[in-house]
């Protein structure tokens, strides 16, 4: 044996420590983040099992509504992202303090835009879901949950923001607490509010809306006592607001790309009948609480990647992100095989219609198969995040939205005369083949390269 071979022979194991060493700082990080990013679309998912018992226009308009908030919160959702990697690299670089100061400017940027946007929708909120492609009793059901929930918006947009600074600060154990209790708080009072005081759809958004600002006050305070601990100044600072706001904008056109294609399909679901809309909601409510399993282990590998290159490892940076990658796709096989068991035996939980748990089982197993590169796309997207690769990504996810709306509406323009199993398993193949596909053949060759680590060195 050789000299280099005995090298390699006894730095084996201990690779093999640092790869179980990695993994389990993901799973650390991973498992309390998922709580906080399935608070919303927890929320959904109980809305959309207790809803579906009242009436399928109920479920119906619940699809409408719950994407015209899933989409806003969505596009904020730079307050987290760029927040987590900001407030990850000063404090990998030993700048505390200037890291929580970071962190309220994100907080206070989060409250100045979900009052401004809660005002914009109590005025718009009829003709959005109108235009969407609600009417009749579809509309007033979306209407009357969008109205009621979107009074939630600041607290949630506060979660956002707060949950920044407990990812940057790799405290996320609370955030885990935070969306137990809430979902318990908001399944307890949708059954009373549906089906105690028969207030229907309405009683639901009520529900949610209680719950919301229930964690947006549970994790608010923490965020504000442990950034007075560091020194921090927690009046807003206009200077560093405006910051937040101007490096979050190229995060924010990317997440508008994306949301961009989710609103589409919700418009090409409700043009393909009110049956295909209704189980297209079952099976997304199901898939939106999936895809934060896939990014809850993104946002792990973000925070410590974004730690490393704050610290100029970039060596432990680069095997950080290989080992990321790969626990995204073991998450995707599970959550896929999860998908599947739920698309065969659980289908009663979203409708007790026939023909809707048919289509809905449909669309839970072409979703299930594809979870796997959805799991490895999620990964290196939130590392490529924390490493403020937001450019790139705006450009990518630009391309990404043009392809697939278009194939999309040529694809529904097609369907009109299929039937319906054909119609729910298209739009599920679309996202998986053209959404989804297409992200991670652009992520995986950014990743391939140093050009995003460089950056995130030479900014710091």
């Amino acid at each position: 044996m050789t000299s280099s071979d005995q090298d390699q022979a006894r730095n084996k194991p201990d690779r093999k420590r640092q790869a179980r060493s990695t993994y389990a700082a993901i799973a650390s990080l991973a498992i309390p983040t998922f709580g906080q990013l399935i608070a919303e679309p927890l929320f959904v998912m109980i809305d959309t099992g207790i809803v579906g018992h009242v009436s399928d226009s109920a479920l119906a308009g619940l699809s409408i509504g719950s994407t015209v908030v899933l989409t806003t919160v969505g596009l904020c959702v730079f307050l987290a992202y760029g927040t987590t990697s900001q407030v990850a690299r000063l404090m990998g670089a030993g700048r505390r303090r200037e890291g929580m100061e970071i962190g309220i400017d994100g907080m206070w940027l989060a409250f100045i835009i979900g009052v401004v946007v809660c005002a914009i929708l109590m005025i718009f909120s009829r003709p959005l879901c109108s235009v969407m492609g609600a009417s009749g009793q579809v509309l007033d059901a979306a209407q009357q949950y969008l109205n009621a929930l979107i009074f939630g918006l600041p607290a949630m947009l506060l979660v956002y923001a707060a949950n920044g600074i407990f990812r940057g600060l790799q405290k996320v154990n609370i955030t885990l607490v935070a969306a137990i209790s809430g979902a318990i708080l908001n399944t307890i009072l949708e059954v009373l509010f549906v089906f105690g005081l028969h207030m229907g759809i309405l009683g639901s958004g009520l529900a949610t809306l209680i719950a919301e600002w229930y964690m947006g006050l549970f994790l608010t305070i923490p965020a504000l006592i442990w950034a007075r601990r560091e020194g921090a100044s927690l009046r807003p600072r206009m200077s560093g607001i405006a910051s937040s706001m101007g490096d979050g904008f190229p995060l924010f056109l990317r997440t508008l790309a994306l949301r961009v294609c989710l609103v589409m399909t919700v418009v090409a679901a409700a043009h393909l009948g009110e049956r295909v809309l209704a189980a297209y909601q079952g099976v997304n409510s199901a898939w939106n609480f999936g895809l934060n399993m896939l990014d809850a282990v993104g946002i792990a590998g973000q925070s410590l990647v974004a730690t490393e290159l704050g610290a100029h490892h970039k060596a432990r940076a680069r095997k950080m992100t290989d080992l990321s990658a790969k626990a995204g796709m073991i998450m995707g096989v599970l959550v896929g095989l999860v998908m599947i068991a739920l698309g065969l035996f659980a289908t009663p939980l979203f409708s007790p219609t026939p023909a809707i748990r048919s289509l809905i089982t449909v669309g839970m197993i072409v979703q299930g198969a594809f979870m796997p590169i959805a799991g490895w796309m999620w990964a290196l997207d939130g590392i490529l995040i924390g490493a403020e690769d937001y450019r790139y990504l705006a450009a990518t996810c630009s391309l990404t939205a043009l392809v697939y709306v278009a194939c999309l509406l040529g694809l529904t323009n097609l369907a009109r005369g299929w039937e319906d199993t054909w119609r729910i398993a298209m739009l599920w193949g679309a996202i998986n083949i053209l959404f989804i596909g297409i992200r991670a053949i652009f992520n995986g060759l950014r990743a391939r390269t140093d050009t995003w680590m460089d950056q995130a060195l030479v900014a710091d």
